[in-house]
């Protein structure tokens, strides 16, 4: 039987490419994201997705995180793998940081992934020879820190520390881990959205490149697939290089 996928922020970037990596596998895909996800959900059917289901969901409002379980359990039945990549950027340096902003993204990054991360758990009827997957998207920020960015590196912080400690809570019937991009060329993320001083510092890697999202949907499609069955509270980095732990 297909197995049953999902992915938030999946309307475009990092998201859009774990969900296009994943319907190649044949699974029945769930897509969800602040912006109805129809055309990614078109382009993963086209894919080989056996089902696809698309659904708007702010991923910060915890009655918006429980419709989208419901609808899924009504469609699936329940969930195999899940890929939690919703989440926002922010650059300013702390002195001009509104209180505001900091709410903002840790509502969404943070508390976004407490809200999914427990939905999909709740969901997830899997067996330990046979784990689903739970996969959030952190960031390589998470380890080294960076100057201006001190709500975003926060919130990917807190990340880690709840698939640790779900890793922990859920083993062995639920594998949890984080991928922990580095520089990815998004929209989101992108150079043209960089300031000078921020896209130096990202090509001063030993790559000295921007990655691309479907790199990230095929570690994502890794984690999930049989050669993640013995990685669980991990951080993987797919960074050119930005962190060697």
């Amino acid at each position: 039987m297909s197995r049953r996928v999902l992915v938030t922020g999946a309307y475009r970037g990092i998201g859009a490419a774990c969900a296009l990596a994943l319907a190649g596998t044949g699974a029945r895909v769930a897509l969800a994201d602040i912006r109805k996800p129809d055309e990614t959900a078109a382009a993963a059917a086209g894919a080989g997705a056996a089902e696809t289901l698309a659904l708007a969901c702010d991923v910060s409002d915890e009655s918006a995180v429980l419709a989208v379980g419901a609808a899924v359990k009504e469609r699936f039945g329940g969930l195999d793998v899940v890929v939690h990549c919703a989440g926002v950027i922010h650059e300013a340096p702390l002195l001009e940081t509104p209180v505001a902003d900091f709410d903002r993204v840790i509502g969404i990054n943070l508390r976004g992934s407490f809200l999914v991360g427990k939905m999909a758990i709740g969901l997830m009827d899997s067996t330990a020879e046979d784990p689903a997957r739970l996969i959030m998207i952190a960031s390589d920020m998470a380890y080294y820190g960076r100057e201006t960015f001190s709500p975003y590196v926060a919130s990917k912080h807190g990340v880690l520390g709840l698939v640790r400690s779900w890793a922990k809570e859920f083993a062995p019937r639920i594998l949890v881990n984080a991928i922990c991009p580095g520089p990815i060329d998004t929209e989101m993320l992108g150079a043209a959205n960089m300031s000078p001083e921020w896209r130096a510092k990202e090509l001063a890697i030993p790559l000295a490149r921007f990655g691309k999202p479907e790199e990230i949907g095929e570690l994502a499609l890794f984690l999930a697939g049989p050669g993640g069955r013995y990685f669980t509270g991990q951080g993987v980095g797919s960074n050119g290089g930005s962190i060697m732990p």
